[in-house]
């Protein structure tokens, strides 16, 4: 092997966010000896990513039905086609680890954040979903919704450096589209009108932030950059970089800042 294609090498070996996991979980393991068989079984025990994400999501997804080895299998599977997943999953973890201020180390969303967990489930029951495995990826919707409580159709496509801030009660719609680097807090809706087999759904530009509780319904584009206050209900275009809020919501301003979705203020005063 040649210099420069040893050096390639190993800078392609360097994973800046697996080595913080690896890291967070020592720590882990030498505060909470307890949680050892977590930690080890989750992490330490794996030598990548990929691999701890798929152990630690088919662990928690596991049931007497779909078992975790059957589960784990099938992401394998998926991974091998679908190297893209690694890098989102890392690009959300970062995500979470930036906006989050109850976050504090990168191996905490993929133990504990059922929100991150969540996202990570749909990205490998949307590329089976894509790859013909319809009913494998609504048995992980379905389970998904039951362990996380946030239920997202395998059918929807989902950007890179997304937020579920708690992600209970959140809802995503078929031909739902979320752009990159937004945030979405818990019991948010992104729904349909009527029941026609057509698109229906909202499509969220990059970097959206939508606060606690709000709906959004319908084909209707919410623009980059913008904001959408906490309860509000969405049921027009939102134009880029602007504030919306009320019931129904209409447009109060400016989104504040050029990156609501990064600084998560979701307080608006009407």
């Amino acid at each position: 092997m040649s210099g420069s294609t040893k050096k390639s090498a190993q800078i392609q070996a360097v994973d800046p966010v697996w080595e913080a996991v690896r890291a967070g979980a020592q720590q882990v393991l030498d505060s909470e000896p307890s949680l050892a068989n977590l930690v080890l079984s989750s992490v330490l025990n794996h030598d990548s990513f990929e691999s701890a994400l798929a152990h630690r999501l088919a662990a928690r997804l596991d049931h007497a039905e779909v078992s975790a080895d059957v589960i784990r299998q099938a992401f394998a599977e998926t991974l091998r086609d679908n190297p893209g997943i690694g890098q989102a999953a890392r690009a959300d973890l970062a995500a979470t680890l930036e906006r989050d201020p109850a976050c504090h180390r990168a191996v905490e969303p993929l133990l504990y954040f059922k929100g991150y967990q969540a996202i990570q489930t749909h990205r490998f029951a949307h590329a089976m979903y894509k790859a013909g495995r319809r009913d494998f990826a609504l048995y992980l919707q379905s389970r998904s919704s039951q362990v996380f409580q946030a239920d997202i159709n395998p059918a929807v496509v989902m950007g890179r450096g997304i937020m579920l801030d708690h992600g209970t009660g959140l809802v995503i719609g078929e031909t739902a589209v979320v752009g990159d680097n937004c945030s979405l807090l818990q019991n948010v809706t992104l729904g349909g009108t009527g029941k026609s087999d057509e698109d229906r759904h909202p499509k969220i530009g990059n970097g959206v932030l939508i606060g606690a509780g709000a709906t959004v319904l319908g084909n209707i584009r919410v623009g980059d950059c913008s904001r959408i206050g906490a309860g509000s209900v969405v049921l027009k275009e939102v134009p880029p970089r602007v504030t919306v809020a009320g019931v129904p919501a209409k447009v109060i301003g400016e989104a504040g800042c050029a990156q609501p979705a990064l600084v998560m203020d979701q307080m608006v005063l009407v």
